[in-house]
């Protein structure tokens, strides 16, 4: 059995382009899938903080926000438009997919396997209460995921601008 395993994950390594450590050294188990609750749970990950605005406004209002501060829109996924298109309901649910390359770029050097993590995306999600959330992962997240070693001053910064960003666009 750990044949299989091992002879598996060399393969995965080679086809992704991945660094074997990354796969040799990761959880058996996948982390649990993080709640979205009204706190900060930087330790698993995901940043979510509440917003009073609906989840258009807030999308919005975040895209404007970000294209202010001169980082690009690379997409904003409307998941509730695909799917109605599929026949299919969901609660308001949008993804905005955003970064800048002189950010981006010093990441991947680092390490390449956080490309599968970039560009940033924010989550904004209405629940069943009909409350509005906001939600990010935490650059300490992808670091721990990605073993990224030498890019404390980047990650710091991202943390600073996600939140700076997410703040704005959840504010009255």
């Amino acid at each position: 059995m750990f044949k299989i395993i091992a002879i598996t994950a060399c393969a995965l390594a080679i086809s992704s382009c991945a660094s074997v450590k990354n796969i040799v050294n990761a959880p058996d188990t996948m982390p649990p899938t993080p709640k979205t609750t009204p706190a900060i749970n930087a330790p698993k990950g995901l940043v979510t903080m509440p917003s009073p605005h609906s989840v258009q406004d807030t999308a919005d209002k975040l895209v404007a926000i970000i294209e202010s501060k001169g980082m690009k829109i690379f997409a904003r996924v409307d998941h509730q438009k695909n799917a109605q298109g599929a026949d299919l309901t969901l609660r308001p649910t949008q993804v905005i997919m955003f970064g800048n390359p002189k950010v981006g770029t010093p990441l991947m050097n680092c390490e390449q396997s956080v490309a599968i993590d970039l560009p940033q995306k924010i989550l904004i999600s209405e629940d069943a209460a009909q409350k509005v959330w906001l939600s990010y992962n935490h650059p300490t997240y992808l670091k721990e995921r990605h073993h990224l070693t030498g890019c404390d001053t980047q990650l710091t910064n991202i943390a600073k601008a996600l939140n700076g960003i997410s703040k704005a666009a959840t504010a009255q």
